[in-house]
């Protein structure tokens, strides 16, 4: 199929700032694209050709928009997969497939997948609802203190929390979750695995990720990975066994726990462009985003390795600021150099919102690290 300055449409679900970047690449390719998101004032909205209001649950809002389009894909998990299902069996070409994403939108559902598929994972207890877990704590069947995560709708560190006594349980919601053991562990990482339609794969180098405490989001991302080759080579055939199970098409970040005996257990995963690899844009031959592109539409895969190291620092709302945004100093940021700053469109912050973020490119890494540091100190995401 001739997708290039033709009149091939790619439908893409979530209208954000992950489908904003993946646009860059469409329009680099002169691919036509079409957008469903449930706000007028979506990311998406200036760079697509079409924009579509949608709620991305609604069954009938998903099938209709997927029925205008020749490929589908997906800039956020929270979709109707029944609808997906639909479109499926109907001929219209979906990436991740429903069924992947329908195992992957559950907690519960895609920690027994890694149980089932004997890929390493923190031991955990599944539960219909919150308020059974007093008694599983109380029958030896849970051990304090343990995270808590909601098997659906979590994002950006919601819906997980560390639970160290009783009375924490009183602040969760009452919905299907998992509790899940506390891994003492050095250093949290990711691999992206990239899978065209064809078969063919791709790791990006390993990175390490730093999480910011309270919002639980992550604050920086590293790449390369400061770690040994062995705990690199360790995570690596990881994430490929994941894919392989999955047998995905498209990208898929597998986020994976380093622990003090340096074993590598699976956190979860995401069919998508992800967080962890923004850096990828400034410091890569080819961005996570144009390999999803290419990945989705059965075209060679690109290069995964690095020219340069690189460190992404995401721009959160700053923290008793909310309504229209002002990125205070950022002037200052882009005097240094390698810095590149990616805003994303939103207007409004509020916050811990990801408004943006900042790649540091330096052949040096740990100068990279360093002017990272200097990054996050001196731009804030503040309101008027």
């Amino acid at each position: 199929m001739n997708y290039f300055s033709s009149n091939f449409k790619l439908g893409i679900l979530g209208g954000g700032q992950l489908g904003k970047m993946l646009l860059y690449n469409t329009r680099k390719f002169d691919i036509q694209t079409a957008v469903l998101d449930a706000s007028n004032e979506a990311p998406c909205k200036i760079a697509s050709n079409e924009f579509h209001i949608g709620d991305l649950m609604d069954y009938e809002a998903v099938y209709n928009f997927g029925k205008q389009v020749d490929v589908l894909t997906i800039e956020i998990e929270n979709v109707n997969v029944d609808a997906l299902e639909t479109l499926e069996k109907e001929g219209v070409k979906v990436y991740p497939a429903s069924k992947t994403l329908r195992t992957i939108q559950n907690k519960a559902k895609q920690k027994l997948f890694y149980v089932d598929n004997n890929l390493p994972t923190a031991p955990f207890s599944r539960f219909a609802y919150t308020s059974q877990i007093e008694e599983a704590i109380n029958n030896g069947g849970l051990s304090l203190p343990f995270v808590w995560k909601s098997a659906q709708f979590g994002y950006d560190g919601q819906g997980v929390k560390i639970v160290k006594t009783l009375e924490d349980l009183k602040e969760l919601p009452n919905v299907e979750c998992i509790g899940e053991s506390l891994v003492p562990f050095k250093n949290e990482l990711a691999v992206i695995v990239a899978r065209n339609v064809s078969g063919e794969v791709k790791t990006y180098p390993v990175v390490e990720m730093e999480f910011h405490p309270e919002a639980n989001q992550v604050e920086y991302v590293i790449c390369p990975a400061r770690i040994p080759e062995t705990v690199i080579e360790k995570a690596t055939e990881v994430a490929l066994k994941t894919s392989e199970a999955f047998n995905h098409v498209g990208l898929l970040a597998v986020e994976m726990f380093q622990t003090q005996d340096d074993d590598i257990l699976i956190n979860e995963v995401a069919p998508r462009p992800h967080n962890s690899g923004h850096q990828t844009i400034e410091a890569s031959y080819t961005s996570q985003f144009e390999q999803h592109i290419r990945a989705i539409l059965d075209l060679p895969l690109g290069r995964t390795d690095s020219k340069v190291g690189g460190v992404m620092v995401n721009l959160v709302g700053a923290e008793g600021y909310t309504g229209n945004v002002v990125y205070k100093n950022i002037e200052s940021i882009m005097k240094m150099d390698g810095v590149t700053p990616h805003i994303y469109g939103k207007k409004q912050t509020r916050p811990f919102r990801k408004m943006g973020h900042v790649t540091i490119v330096n052949e040096d890494l740990n100068e990279a690290r360093r002017v990272a540091e200097d990054v996050k100190k001196n731009i804030k995401v503040i309101s008027e």
